[in-house]
Parts: structure tokens; sequence; C-alpha cells
């Protein structure tokens, strides 16, 4: 090739790679999107995680909403309290009280506790269990399967299965919700991170059928409600609830219990 056929395909490239660039500048300066600081100030504090467990799509989601006064500068359950007062500054509001909140399994059927209908040596999924004879090995089709479907969704290592059982570690535990959303039983909820006991059964069998299948479960007996003076516990079909809002930690419930399915947290 000749020294002007080069010069001229490096001035065409040239001329077009200049055109494009003031294109390009041109075309971000009329169209660009504004963006709100404020909305980069609360992503620059927030965990990070981008669990979902604020219920928006990752950490930038929820500080959209946040900078767009949609979502409330708290609604980071990761961050808690600490994250919140920072998100507070930046938006110029008060932070408001933030309780924080932990996950808790309701169920003590352990190995020992709990009768088998058969041994499973299958694909070791909680989910899988929905395709398989009873819905799992377990006689109790309320009960915790134990396969561990939580502890894999969980990011922050706050959950381990022991003796066939999951349990949350609640010093661990962000309240991101993903174990609750992974557990095909719905066996996990949302407990006060200072709640003194709840009830780890979810069984709303009669209580000669939960005796044949587990020794820990609710037999609905409604000596934990007689036996509270605060009235923090009712009984409907047949299984216990704690109102942790009336509870005052006096565990008297949980010694009154005749099957020990009232734990302490």
């Amino acid at each position: 090739m000749s020294t002007v056929g080069i010069i001229t395909a490096v001035a065409c490239v040239g001329g077009v790679g200049l055109f494009i660039g003031i294109f390009l500048g041109i075309f971000g300066k009329y169209f660009r999107v504004e963006t709100d600081p404020r909305e980069e100030a609360v992503l620059d504090v927030l965990p990070g995680n981008n669990c979902g467990g604020c219920g928006y799509p990752g950490c930038s989601g929820l500080a959209a909403a946040i900078a767009a006064g949609t979502a409330p500068v708290n609604g980071c359950p990761v961050g808690g309290a600490n994250v919140a007062a920072k998100v507070a500054k930046i938006m110029g509001v008060e932070a408001g009280e933030t309780i924080r909140q932990v996950a808790f399994v309701k169920c003590k059927g352990t190995c020992d506790k709990t009768e088998k209908s058969y041994e499973y040596y299958g694909t070791q999924d909680c989910a899988m269990m929905a395709f398989v004879p009873s819905g799992g090995a377990k006689k109790c089709v309320s009960g915790c399967l134990g396969f561990g479907s939580c502890v894999q969704a969980c990011q922050f290592d706050a959950i381990r299965i022991l003796d066939g059982v999951a349990n949350v570690d609640k010093e661990q535990c962000k309240a991101c919700g993903k174990c609750i959303e992974a557990c095909p039983k719905h066996l996990i909820e949302f407990v006060p991170y200072d709640a003194t006991v709840a009830v780890a059964c979810s069984s709303h069998e009669k209580g000669p059928a939960v005796m044949k299948v587990c020794q820990s479960g609710c037999i609905g007996c409604g000596l934990c409600a007689k036996t509270c003076e605060a009235g923090a516990i009712t009984v409907t079909d047949f299984l216990a609830h704690v109102d942790q809002t009336l509870c005052t930690g006096c565990k008297a419930c949980m010694e009154k219990c005749p099957k020990k399915c009232i734990t302490e947290l």
C-alpha cells in the first residue's frame, strides 16, 4: 500500500472517530437523565449485599426509592439502625425506631423426636420433597425437612442444620428474608431480636395425630395460654402462638408446656 493510501485510511478512521465522539458528547449532554445526588450518597452507605430483603431489586433500587421518597429511610433490614441513621441524615429526616428482627424456625422435630416413613437417599433439597412420597421421609408433614434449602439461600452464614432441623444464629441473622422464601414448608418467620420465647411448631393437627409423628409438637392443649398472665398466647386450630408485643418474657408458658415445644430464643 502506498503512503498516500495509508494516510487516507488513517484520516478516514480518525474522522469517523471524531464524528462519533462529537455526536455522543452532544447526545449525552441533551439526553442525559439527571440523578438525585442523594441517591448516590444513600447507595454509598448501604451494605451492598443486594439481598433484596428490602423488597427492591438490590441496594441501588432501594437507594433510588429512598431518594424518591417512596421507601423509608430505615428500609434496609441488613443495615439496621446504624445504616438507617446515616440514610436519615442524608435525607434530612428522622430515622424513627428500628426494631431488629431475626428469623425463627418453627420446628423442634429433631431426628430423635420424629418418626420416619422410610429412608430417603435422593437429592438433598427441600423443594424436591414435593415430588417424593408423603412430601418427605418424616411422618410430620408440617416439620422441617432438614435438607438445607434455607442454608443455601442465606448469604450471611446464619443457618445450620442440626440433628435434622434448621437452626438460626440470631447474632448472624440480618433479616433479609431469603430463608423465608426458600422454605417450602413456610416454617420460618421473623421475630424481634429481643424476643424471649416462641412456639417451635407449625402443625395444625389435633393432639393425638401430632403425638403419633413427633414428640415435640404442639398438641393445642392450651395450658400455655391459661398460664400466661399477660394474655400473650392464643391457640388457634390446635396450634399455640406467642404475640411478641404482649409477651413479658416470664417463660411461664415454656415451663408449663407438656411437649416442650415452646423454646427460649
